[in-house]
């Protein structure tokens, strides 16, 4: 069970890593493409990358803590 959840969490991980990238290149590849969308805003033009690797820190910091714990646990039985 304590596998199953350690494969359960490098899915998660991968998947936040995934999503970052994705979200990253496409804001990147929209500022490129309508620049003056962007200029009109009172943010920058990343802010919303900045926001998604914030989330994606967190998810990673908190699933990483959690492999330990089960890491931790499976060592001992």
């Amino acid at each position: 069970m304590l596998n199953k959840i350690n494969v359960l969490l490098n899915n998660i991980i991968g998947g936040c890593v995934g999503v970052f990238v994705g979200h990253g290149l496409f804001v990147i590849f929209d500022y490129k493409k309508h620049p003056d969308l962007y200029a009109m805003q009172s943010a920058p033009w990343y802010a919303s990358i900045m926001y998604y690797g914030a989330a994606m820190l967190s998810v990673i910091v908190a699933a990483v803590i959690i492999k330990l714990i089960v890491k931790h646990i499976l060592k001992q039985s």
